[in-house]
């Protein structure tokens, strides 16, 4: 532990030149006589380590003293220092030895390199969660996390809509899509057949003694589009014709749950649009949220629903006190 907490205290001054010590202390969560000691230890070790006096004194390393990586320049070392969400690396609990990589990757950078990372890391931050973040938990991640690693079988109980199932798999990979992660396994036996489970769902799980040999030539990122596309293909499809307002196009355009299918310009600042929505309710919801900029010219079904939506909100107006439903 010290050895670590020793090298971690020398890429900190790397990194950042000169450090008082309750800024170390703090930075190792130990106490600031600890980080004295361990000025000693790496001086007494030949790292060229010494102290500034006075108020603006600090611990800081002799200039130059760096060990370079070469052969990789800033946008790699930038792609690595943002390869995910950190709510990813706290899930699988390696949040600590991320930040003590990114930490090592850029101590061992050119200084030009380094400040071009650290310059792009202030401007760019990749969320994965989008705008709605799952809430989920997945206490048993670790658990599963190991099984994949080690080609463990696992005995998993299942929260299915229909009710709970218990059954024993051979997980082939995680995924994380956004913030929602997912285990992809084989069902027990010499052909098991491959499926994917949302790891918030699975109540228990638990090893189970014995290994088993992985599919020959499987390939989980292309397991994972194949599956995505195939989810695709199985949602339901509610086909409408649509007025649309050229103001409001692209807005409609980027709508996740729309697809366009064709448009018509029809030269007053209008744009005649086939869309397949994926039902009729979530169909009213997104065209209501365009207010008058979208008129339904078919199917009638949804025209109705939206014109008695549309006079139930007026009728609502003219009663502030009456009840929303």
């Amino acid at each position: 532990m010290r050895a670590d907490r020793l090298l971690r205290l020398v890429l900190l001054l790397q990194n950042n030149g000169k450090m008082t010590s309750a800024e170390i202390a703090a930075e190792l969560e130990v106490n600031s006589r600890t980080i004295v000691r361990d000025m000693e230890a790496l001086s007494s070790a030949g790292i060229p380590v010494y102290a500034e006096r006075g108020p603006q004194g600090g611990w800081r390393l002799t200039d130059g003293y760096r060990t370079n990586l070469t052969g990789m320049n800033s946008r790699e070392v930038l792609s690595l220092l943002l390869a995910a969400s950190p709510s990813l690396f706290r899930d699988l609990g390696i949040e600590d030895q991320h930040k003590s990589a990114a930490s090592k990757l850029l101590a061992a950078s050119s200084r030009p390199l380094r400040q071009d990372a650290e310059m792009a890391r202030e401007r760019l931050h990749i969320d994965g969660a989008g705008w709605h973040p799952s809430t989920e938990t997945v206490p048993l991640l670790p658990v599963i996390q190991e099984a994949v690693w080690t080609d463990s079988k696992l005995v998993i109980e299942y929260a299915k809509d229909s009710g709970e199932v218990s059954r024993v798999v051979c997980p082939l990979g995680i995924v994380a899509k956004g913030t929602i992660w997912y285990l992809v396994a084989a069902t027990d036996g010499s052909e098991g057949e491959i499926r994917t489970y949302r790891v918030s769902r699975i109540r228990e799980a638990a090893p189970v003694h014995g290994s088993f040999v992985r599919p020959s030539g499987f390939n989980l990122a292309e397991y994972w589009d194949a599956s995505t596309r195939e989810f695709k293909s199985r949602l339901p499809i509610y086909p409408a014709d649509l007025l649309v307002a050229k103001d409001a196009y692209s807005r409609l355009a980027r709508e996740r749950y729309v697809q366009i299918i064709s448009s018509t310009d029809m030269g007053t600042d209008c744009t005649r649009l086939e869309v397949h929505f994926n039902t009729l309710d979530s169909a009213c919801e997104i065209i209501l949220g365009y207010g008058r900029l979208v008129r339904v010219l078919a199917p009638e079904e949804l025209r109705a629903r939206i014109i008695a939506e549309a006079a139930a909100i007026l009728s609502g107006y003219g009663q502030d006190l009456a009840p929303l439903a």
